[in-house]
């Protein structure tokens, strides 16, 4: 039994908007539900390794710290980042200061004020479509990527005191990556991270092995919820949604 990485889950005041944004920033298809929008690529069969969706939900409470989870945009060239960048603003993003300095990718804030990156090119991530990374904020990458390592079947690539990343098993896709921050968690994560079981496996009986390997109790009631919410090792939340 193991689970995959499916999709970023996002909250939003408006949904439908800023689903539109993210459509247009990556050139993904958006579908409009009730509860929000849901974003792959064009022609995608979902769930596939070759990208993490984004699934956008309706949620009245306004971001009111830095995310912890946010994604980074890949680009072929400085061209390409520079035009990348032009559009973005043209469609709402703002620049962002993190507190990065002087670094050669730049930051921007969606019509939300989530934060993202738009990476100078590397070639690492040549292949791995508009996402080149899902970023997550820690205190321990290499504690934090061997517990993912151990809930999904990704495998993974580095791993040091500072930054720690993982990718599909199938080589293909953006990558997970954990980075170092001195930031603490404070409040729940408006961005958090999606996992599924395959199909055929038991979703209790994965949600049994993902808590002995450290998974925690965010402690909210989830009697009315036909998925699970749990907590990393370092308390931030992700759902372990029906096998698929």
């Amino acid at each position: 039994m193991t689970t995959r990485l499916v999709q970023v889950n996002m909250k939003a005041l408006d949904a439908a908007a800023l689903g539109r944004f993210w459509a247009e920033a990556l050139g993904w298809a958006s579908d409009d539900e009730e509860y929000g929008s849901s974003l792959m690529p064009v022609g995608f069969s979902y769930p596939d390794p070759t990208a993490v969706c984004i699934d956008l939900i309706n949620h009245p409470e306004r971001k009111t710290v830095k995310n912890r989870v946010h994604v980074d945009l890949a680009t072929t060239s400085a061209e390409h980042q520079a035009e990348l960048v032009a559009r973005l603003r043209e469609l709402g993003a703002t620049p962002a200061d993190v507190g990065q300095g002087d670094v050669p990718w730049t930051v921007l804030a969606d019509p939300e004020g989530n934060e993202f990156c738009v990476l100078e090119p590397r070639e690492i991530y040549r292949d791995t479509g508009p996402i080149a990374a899902v970023v997550v904020d820690c205190a321990d990458p290499r504690a934090l990527a061997g517990f993912w390592e151990g809930a999904m079947d990704w495998t993974l690539h580095t791993a040091t005191d500072d930054q720690a990343t993982l990718r599909s098993s199938k080589g293909v896709g953006p990558y997970l990556e954990f980075v170092r921050t001195p930031d603490r968690k404070t409040v729940w994560n408006r961005v958090h991270l999606d996992v599924a079981p395959y199909p055929g496996d038991d979703m209790a009986a994965e949600e049994e092995r993902l808590r002995g390997l450290g998974a925690g109790d965010p402690g909210i009631d989830q009697s009315g919820l036909h998925w699970r919410v749990l907590t990393d090792p370092e308390g931030n939340e992700f759902c372990l949604l029906t096998s698929r």
